[in-house]
């Protein structure tokens, strides 16, 4: 077998291969054996018809067709490796020349991995929000905690904004009562818009057993999007009660005896969550500044599929399971659908662009991935699915997915490098160490860490991979 690769762009490539008849022989006798146990011809037992039978009864094209597209896929791995060609997805195969006992000839069209100059990235330099946690913050955290321990007192009086109602409701779309439009026994704090847009105005001021019409537009269920007049009864009225915030609140809601504990506890609590937030954000505007740094060639065909792999999981996944159409959601976001894929296009141009990127770094700083940093990334990622660890992983491994998950943690690795090498301020003026570090009480700072780093950096570039590893040749 001969082959010659031919450049068309940064991104894709033909191979012209030529084979030898002879070349073809072991596919030929396959071939035949194949159709030998598919067909039965008189006087002869099955799996024993002679070769020139088989042409003469079936023809002998019929055998040559399927001898070729037996030795096709072989035929074209052993010139792509020949090439040494980085292939994404799978080729244009023409067959441009072929005859009984000549050589075959053809060409595969097919996109490649751009060559990816990865340069000096030591420089980059970003700025991210400083950690600052206010008495304000705490004093937020403390009344969030507060609401959480709220308790309800049944009155007679008209609701007011921030009373807890039982209400039933009944939606009816043009005088027709919904089949999925009924609801009894519905607890809703007044003033939460966790229900119904409408119901706050028409509950303020009801009483028990008073009943008010109002109208909304649905956002789920089988009349989603439509306008909906709603009957809601008030089954009962009820004050919520907040604790005082004191020492007996400090010992009910928490392991503290003091509320000057608890207070500090809340704001260290704060620091380390912002101390996460500014690592995320410091992760993504490494990548970015990163990616710009570098010119990736996008390959058409895989842009293409991509943004179409995204457009048919939103509406074939996400609408059907929250009741949205293509003009309720477009609403939803204040966008048209113009800007919806102008925006679409460009997450899919930069998450091929972050993963082209980041896997050239991982060859050149030449990283690995152990077994215990998968089984790391493993669990986190069975803790987003809804899965357990053990579930997740034999989904992964049935599904051939291993590799996938390897490449994400890798690209968490290259990532986390760059940003250690990045130059990382925040707000003040003052550098930000994202270098592994205990706290005064000898525990990892919340996201500050080597390994939190590399974990952040690996959820970083979860969302922004975009190629799609089945694919591939």
């Amino acid at each position: 077998m001969k082959s010659a690769v031919e450049t068309l762009n940064p991104t894709r490539v033909r191979l012209t291969v030529e084979v030898p008849f002879e070349e073809l022989k072991p596919s030929l006798d396959a071939a035949y054996k194949k159709i030998n146990q598919q067909v039965t011809v008189p006087g002869f037992r099955k799996g024993k018809i002679p070769a020139r039978v088989i042409d003469q009864r079936f023809g002998r094209g019929a055998v040559l067709e399927e001898a070729i597209n037996d030795a096709l896929p072989k035929f074209y791995t052993d010139a792509v490796n020949e090439g040494e060609l980085n292939v994404l997805g799978q080729p244009d195969v023409d067959i441009t020349e072929f005859n009984d006992g000549d050589e075959l000839k053809f060409t595969a069209e097919v996109d490649i991995r751009p060559v990816i100059e990865i340069p000096d990235y030591s420089g980059i330099e970003v700025v991210v929000d400083a950690v600052e946690v206010s008495d304000e913050d705490v004093d937020k955290s403390l009344e969030q905690l507060r609401d959480r321990f709220a308790s309800t007192t049944p009155v007679e009086r008209a609701a007011a904004d921030g009373d807890v109602v039982v209400v039933d409701l009944e939606a009816s779309v043009d005088g027709d009562v919904l089949e999925d439009g009924l609801a009894t026994g519905v607890s809703y704090t007044i003033g939460s818009g966790q229900l119904l847009d409408g119901i706050d105005e028409a509950v303020i001021g009801l009483e028990k057993g008073g009943s008010a019409t109002f109208t909304s537009e649905l956002k789920g269920g089988t009349a989603s999007g439509s306008q909906a007049s709603v009957k809601v009864d008030v089954s009962d009225v009820q004050e919520r009660e907040l604790p005082a915030l004191d020492d007996d609140f400090a010992q009910l809601a928490s392991e503290f005896d003091t509320l000057e504990e608890l207070r500090a506890d809340s704001r260290k609590r704060l620091e380390r969550m912002k101390s996460y937030d500014q690592a995320t954000q410091a992760q993504e505007k490494v990548l970015d500044a990163l990616i710009e740094l570098i010119e990736v060639p996008i390959p058409e065909k895989l842009l293409k599929d991509e943004i179409g792999t995204r457009t048919h999981n939103l509406e074939h996944h996400q609408f059907p399971q929250t009741g949205l159409t293509w003009e309720t959601y477009l609403e939803a976001e204040g966008k048209t659908r113009e800007e919806y894929d102008a925006e679409l296009e460009a997450q899919a141009v930069k998450g091929i662009k972050t993963q082209f990127i980041l896997d050239e770094l991982v060859n050149k700083e030449k990283l690995s991935v152990n077994q215990e940093e998968l089984t790391e990334h493993l669990v986190r990622r069975a803790g987003t699915s809804g899965m357990t660890p053990d579930q997740f992983a034999q989904a992964v491994v049935e599904g051939g997915q291993v590799p996938i998950l390897v490449g994400e943690v890798a690209r968490g690795k290259a990532l986390a490098v760059v940003v250690e090498a990045a130059k990382v301020t925040d707000t003040n003026g003052e550098p930000v160490d994202l270098d592994d570090e205990e706290d005064e009480d000898g525990e990892e700072g919340a996201g500050t860490g080597a390994a939190e780093a590399d974990a952040d950096a690996e959820s970083a570039v979860e969302t922004a991979d975009a190629e799609d590893e089945s694919a591939k040749a």
